[in-house]
């Protein structure tokens, strides 16, 4: 195991970390942009390539190499809603999402993509790439309610039913991601939000896990459900 951060050399990133990683565990806030987007494809090349897991931890869902995954991720959901074509019978036009800001509740669902079928075959894609975020959040610190969909998976060993966090940040459905392979746990606040707070999407031979509740002000990550969860996606091997 090994501990890095931004202000170390290279930002902690160099090619002989990532090639060292099995699972890379990323929780980052107001520095996001300083990780820039070819650092963010060499790890997708490597989740891709070489099974790494990316865990992405609260607010790394504007994290460079988790937008950079999700990207990704839609592309190969666009392919493989399109079906087998020649290299030269598809086109895809991406548009990129405008980061760093939420989009409004009536936004169009992110990523999205528009389909265009020619009579000679060949078809056009307009394709949206997710914004990574959602519609709503509150920093207040109210408590929220965690329950468990999936108790068999490795992601829930050790969890209880359901449980308690007395105090986290608030993020609102619905999430500008795409569409995940496997939804562990949801959350809910008493006001009615909710959020599907533990996610998996495969990538390649890789993973990504996005684990929702965290946040700086709050000793969420020490609470024993929390180390738990992340504990179960550091050793979660198929």
């Amino acid at each position: 195991m090994r501990s890095v951060g931004i202000d170390d050399g290279e930002r902690g990133l160099s090619p002989a970390i990532l090639d060292f990683a099995e699972v890379l565990v990323w929780w980052g806030h107001v520095r996001h942009a300083d990780i820039k987007e070819d650092v963010g494809r060499a790890i997708v090349s490597r989740i891709k390539d070489r099974g790494l897991t990316l865990v992405a931890l609260h607010s790394a869902h504007w994290a460079t190499p988790f937008m950079e995954a999700m990207n990704e991720r839609s592309r190969d959901d666009v392919r493989r809603r399109i079906g087998e074509l020649p290299a030269d019978g598809l086109a895809i036009e991406e548009v990129p999402a405008q980061r760093f800001k939420a989009p409004g509740r009536d936004a169009r669902l992110t990523p999205a993509a528009d389909v265009r079928k020619f009579p000679d075959g060949h078809v056009q894609v307009r394709l949206h790439l997710p914004n990574c975020c959602f519609p709503a959040y509150r920093n207040d610190g109210k408590p929220s309610q965690l329950r468990v969909l999936r108790p068999d998976h490795p992601l829930a060993a050790g969890l209880p039913a359901t449980f308690t966090l007395p105090r986290t940040e608030m993020y609102d459905e619905p999430f500008h991601a795409p569409e995940p392979d496997e939804v562990i746990v949801e959350e809910r606040w008493d006001p009615g939000e909710w959020f599907r707070s533990v996610m998996v999407w495969r990538l390649g031979k890789g993973r990504i896990i996005y684990i929702r509740p965290g946040h700086e002000t709050y000793p969420v990550f020490k609470d024993p459900h929390m180390l738990c969860l992340v504990e179960n996606a550091v050793r979660w091997r198929d």
